[in-house]
C-alpha cells in the first residue's frame, strides 16, 4: 500500500458516507488491514460500514484478535448476524476462539442453525491441527455420477463451497476415493463416469496432522486445496491455499521470534501494550543471563593461568565470538532446513559426515587466520603463544559447527520446536563451552 493510498484514508474522516463507500471500495481487505490499527477508532468505524458486506467478512478475517473484538462490539445485532453469516466457517472459528466469552456468545446468539452446526463441528478439533484449518465446505460427488451430472450439481451449490477448483470423489460412506480438476471435467465427455478420469491417489492429510506439515505438503505439489480425513477415510473438510499462507505467515513469526529469544505471540507490535512487549522478551533475557553466568565460574577456575598467560585474555573475545557465529550458522541452516523440510530426520548421519567435514575446514581456516593475526600484528604474541591461540580456534570452531549442526536435530527428534535452540542460546552455551576447550588448548600446548 503506497503512502499516497495511506494519506488519503486517513484523511477521509471528513467525507460522506456515499463519498466514504467510493473510497473504500478502491482497496482491498488486505490493504485496510495494513494500516487498520493507525486509523482512529470512529474513522475506523465508519470505513467498516461503508464496506460491502462480502469485504466485511474479508477484513475482519485479516485483522488482529483486538480489532476483531473491538468490531464485533460495536455493530448491531442485525449487522453481526449478516457479518457472521457471510464469513467462511474456519474464519468464523478463528474469531469465536480469540474474542471474550461476552463477545462469543452475541456472535453465537447471531448464527443461523446451519452455521452452528458447521461451527460446533470444527470446535471439535485442535486449531494447529489441519481439521482445525479446513473449511466444511467441499465439492464431493459420488465415483457414479457422469461428467454432465457433476458439471450441473456443480452449478447448483457452487456458491456453498469454497473453491471449486476440485471435486472430491466419495463412496456412500463419504470415504475419500478420488479427486479430479474443473480442468478434467470441462474437457470429458458428458456420458463419461467420474469414476473414469478421477485421480485414485489423491493426496490428503489426516485430521491430526500438523498445520506447518500441512503446508509444507500444500507447498510442495502446488495445490490449490488439500483434503482432510479422519482415521477410517472419510471426507472431513478441505485445507485451502489462503489459509495456509496465514499459517506460513503465522509459523515464520513465530520462529523468528524465538530465534531472537522472545516469546512467539505475533500480535502486531503497535497494538501490543508495554507490559506485554516486555513480558515477550524478558523470560529468555532473564535465561540467557543466568546461563552467561556460568562462564564467571569457568574463568575463576583458570585464574592462575590467566594470570600467568595473561595474553589470553586479550583474545578471548575473539575466540568466543568466532565460535558463536559458527555455531548459529550452523543452526540457522538446520532450523531452516527442518522447518520447509528439506532436511529430514532420517538424513542425520549424512548431515554428521558433511558437517565433520566444513567444521574441520572452518576450523582451520579460522585457525589460521588468527594464527597470522595474533603473531605478526600489533600486540603480538610468541610464536607458541600464537600455535596455542589458532590451535584452540580450531577446536572452538569444529566444536561449534557440531553443537549448532545437531542440537536442532536432537530437540526436533525428541518432538519439540528446533527454533528454541536460537543465535543467542546457540551463542550462550558455546561460549560456556568456548572458553573452557580455549584455556584447556592453550594450556596443554603451552606446556608442551
Amino acid at each position: 500500500m503506497t503512502n499516497d493510498e495511506t494519506d488519503r484514508l486517513l484523511k477521509s474522516a471528513n467525507l460522506t458516507m456515499p463519498e466514504l463507500k467510493a473510497l473504500a471500495a478502491e482497496y482491498t481487505p488486505q490493504m485496510l488491514s495494513e494500516i487498520w490499527t493507525t486509523l482512529d477508532t470512529g474513522l475506523a468505524r465508519r470505513i467498516f460500514l461503508a464496506l460491502g458486506i462480502d469485504k466485511k467478512a474479508d477484513l475482519i478475517s485479516w485483522l488482529p484478535d483486538s480489532e476483531q473484538e473491538k468490531i464485533i462490539t460495536f455493530l448491531s445485532e442485525q449487522n453481526t448476524r449478516l457479518l457472521v453469516e457471510e464469513m467462511e466457517p474456519d474464519d468464523l472459528v478463528d474469531l469465536m476462539q480469540s474474542v471474550s466469552h461476552e463477545v462469543r456468545r452475541s456472535v453465537w446468539e447471531s448464527l443461523s442453525d446451519k452455521a452452528k452446526r458447521e461451527t460446533l463441528f470444527l470446535l471439535r478439533f485442535d486449531e494447529d491441527d489441519a481439521a482445525g484449518l479446513m473449511t466444511p465446505r467441499y465439492s464431493a460427488v459420488q465415483q457414479g455420477l457422469t461428467v454432465a451430472e457433476t458439471i450441473r450439481f456443480l452449478k447448483n451449490k457452487s456458491s456453498e463451497a469454497e473453491t471449486i477448483y476440485y471435486v472430491y470423489v466419495v463412496d456412500k460412506l463419504n470415504r475419500l476415493k478420488g479427486v479430479l480438476s474443473l480442468r478434467q471435467l470441462i474437457m470429458a465427455a458428458d456420458e463419461t463416469l467420474v469414476k473414469d478420469i478421477m485421480l485414485t491417489d489423491p493426496i490428503y492429510v489426516r485430521e491430526e496432522t500438523d498445520q506447518e506439515e500441512v503446508a509444507q505438503i500444500l507447498q510442495a505439489h502446488e495445490l490449490i486445496a488439500l483434503p482432510v480425513v479422519d482415521e477410517a477415510g472419510k471426507l472431513l473438510g478441505i485445507v485451502t491455499f489462503d489459509d495456509v499462507m496465514d499459517v506460513i505467515a503465522e509459523e515464520h513469526t513465530e520462529d523468528v521470534y524465538r530465534m531472537g529469544a522472545m516469546g512467539g505471540f505475533i500480535d502486531p507490535y503497535l497494538s501490543t501494550s508495554i507490559p506485554r512487549l516486555v513480558w515477550k522478551r524478558i523470560p529468555w533475557l532473564v535465561l540467557l543471563l543466568l546461563l552467561g553466568t556460568v562462564t564467571t565460574n569457568v574463568l575463576h577456575h583458570y585464574e592462575t593461568m590467566i594470570v600467568n598467560a595473561a595474553f589470553l585474555i586479550m583474545f578471548l573475545p575473539v575466540i568466543t565470538q568466532t565460535g558463536g557465529n559458527a555455531g548459529g550458522q550452523s543452526s540457522t541452516l538446520m532450523i531452516r532446513g527442518l522447518a520447509t523440510g528439506e532436511i529430514q530426520l532420517r538424513d542425520s548421519r549424512r548431515i554428521l559426515w558433511r558437517e565433520l567435514l566444513v567444521g574441520v575446514i572452518l576450523g582451520i581456516a579460522t585457525g589460521a587466520v588468527i594464527f597470522l593475526r595474533s603473531y605478526l600484528m600489533p600486540p603480538g604474541v610468541e610464536l607458541s603463544q600464537a600455535i596455542a591461540i589458532g590451535s584452540s580456534l580450531i577446536i572452538v570452531v569444529f566444536f561449534s559447527t557440531l553443537v549448532g549442526t545437531f542440537a536442532p536435530i536432537l530437540i526436533a527428534r525428541l518432538g519439540f520446536d528446533p527454533t528454541v535452540m536460537s543465535a543467542p542460546l546457540m551463542a550462550t552455551l558455546i561460549d560456556v563451552a568456548g572458553i573452557t576447550i580455549y584455556f584447556e588448548t592453550a594450556a596443554y600446548i603451552l606446556r608442551f
